[in-house]
């Protein structure tokens, strides 16, 4: 029975954890370099899951202090600043939790609305694809396909059965879906692995480092695919031997890691510089492969409700509390269409999802993956004689997601402002179906873990 409750929680993690994100992955080392992309890759994921046990031993200090069974992140933020010397911040520890609440709905928030363009993208390409599509499988050729209907068409046909989706609210019901999704996304995975793993060329034409402009938005990528930090607590929360949570994590992560850097590196070695988006986008154009688009969009469409669920849980509780009773029901539903119509106007409105994502990942995964974590340690230990080591690695710690974040920021944020040629290496033209734009992991902080009590 133990050991099923501890496969329950590794496949809670890795579902979390391995996603969309995935296909983004060949790109974003493309951004860095052959050489610099794996191993920063490898780095920032190590960093990511030292930040994660550091926020599990802030909590598990937090709850034996305090006399309670569990905090989530946004409390063990808030209780942490209540009891630092400075007067101000305890005066305002409730700000502490606010902000990473904000954080987090921003973060879940970004993940829809780029799963909308996701979807989109598919059903368009699928459709307008249809009649080149083969039974033979051979390399991919360019396609100069003028759009039939605009994608924002695809957005709006997906967007009521999406609302009807998140109106429930039932945990079983979702865990149904979250089955299907990890079955979908394990099939497409394997076609991709068989496909890009077939004759590689040898890497000699590749740089091993990439101009550091491009590396700038491969940090923001690479953080917000190995943003997971927010699930861990409710994660240990709900195992039966919350003890034996450090080895599911360090076992699950170094999964996500190893797969990361084998897609990402594979994928760049397989394209090379004609390396799109997404990897979906450089597979052959027979039915076999269209099959990946369908099985991922499948997926994802079931995924976006567990998605939804950290966003929906901190902003609508708030919003019933300021009606009557008798109203609450139609205020649960019209804010949950409410903010999926948002992400759906985001994703029309911003055609760069993919500098978006990065943007994001710059500033609250930044934030939430390694500025934050480090600092509690910091604010929680400091008065227990904690050792001028640690104070200097947590420090660099907060610095290097700081830096992350401002550079990363700017970078986005420039990119956004150029014409859609000015970076091809980011986005495809016009003539061809649009590229999916994905810089994310479906990790879903919370609400992944709610489905079935592990």
């Amino acid at each position: 029975m133990a050991s099923s409750r501890m496969m329950q929680t590794l496949i809670h993690l890795l579902k979390c954890n391995i996603g969309t994100g995935l296909l983004g992955l060949p790109l974003a080392i493309k951004n860095a370099g052959l050489l610099v992309g794996p191993v920063s890759l490898l780095a920032i994921g190590v960093l990511t899951v030292h930040c994660m046990v550091i926020l599990l031993n802030c909590a598990q200090h937090l709850s034996q202090r305090l006399q309670k069974t569990f905090v989530n992140y946004g409390e063990a933020t808030m209780y942490s600043l209540e009891t630092c010397p400075n007067t101000w911040l305890r005066t305002h520890a409730v700000w502490g939790r606010y902000t990473v609440s904000f954080l987090l709905v921003i973060t879940q928030l970004g993940f829809c609305s780029v799963y909308f363009m996701f979807m989109a993208d598919n059903l368009q390409q699928m459709v307008e694809e249809a009649h080149v599509t083969s039974n033979i499988c051979q390399p991919r050729e360019i396609l100069t396909l003028t759009p039939i209907l605009d994608i924002r068409f695809y957005m709006l046909i997906i967007l009521p059965f999406l609302i009807l989706l998140v109106f429930i609210q039932n945990l079983k019901v979702l865990s149904v879906f979250s089955t299907l999704a990890n079955i979908t996304t394990l099939g497409s995975m394997a076609l991709i692995f068989e496909y890009i793993m077939q004759g590689i060329p040898y890497p000699s034409n590749l740089p091993l480092m990439a101009n550091w402009k491009t590396f700038l938005l491969f940090f923001g990528t690479a953080i917000f695919t190995f943003e997971g930090v927010g699930m861990v607590l409710p994660l240990k929360n709900q195992m039966k031997h919350p003890q034996q949570f450090s080895f599911v994590l360090y076992l699950g992560m170094s999964i996500v890691i190893i797969l990361y850097i084998l897609l990402g590196t594979l994928g760049y070695m397989k394209f090379g510089s004609d390396t799109q988006a997404s990897i979906t986008l450089n597979l052959p154009n027979c039915w076999l492969y269209q099959s990946v688009k369908l099985m991922y969009s499948i997926g994802i469409f079931f995924t976006y409700a567990l998605q939804f669920h950290v966003p929906a849980e901190i902003i609508i509780p708030f919003a019933i509390s300021q009606v009557s009773e008798s109203w609450a029901l139609f205020v649960d539903l019209s804010v949950r269409s409410a903010l999926v119509c948002l992400t759906c106007v985001s994703a029309i409105l911003i055609p760069r999802l993919d500098l978006v994502i990065s943007l994001v990942g710059s500033v609250s995964s930044s934030a939430l993956a390694l500025i934050i974590p480090a600092l509690l340690e910091i604010i929680i230990f400091y008065s227990e004689d904690m050792s001028c080591v640690t104070i200097a690695k947590d420090i660099m710690i907060s610095i290097l997601g700081l830096l992350g974040c401002i550079f990363g920021t700017y970078q986005a944020l420039y990119e956004l402002t150029q014409p859609i040629s000015h970076s091809m290496a980011n986005s495809t033209g016009l003539l061809i179906p649009p590229p999916l734009h994905l810089d994310v992991t479906s990790c879903d902080h919370h609400s992944a873990l709610q489905q079935d009590p592990v």
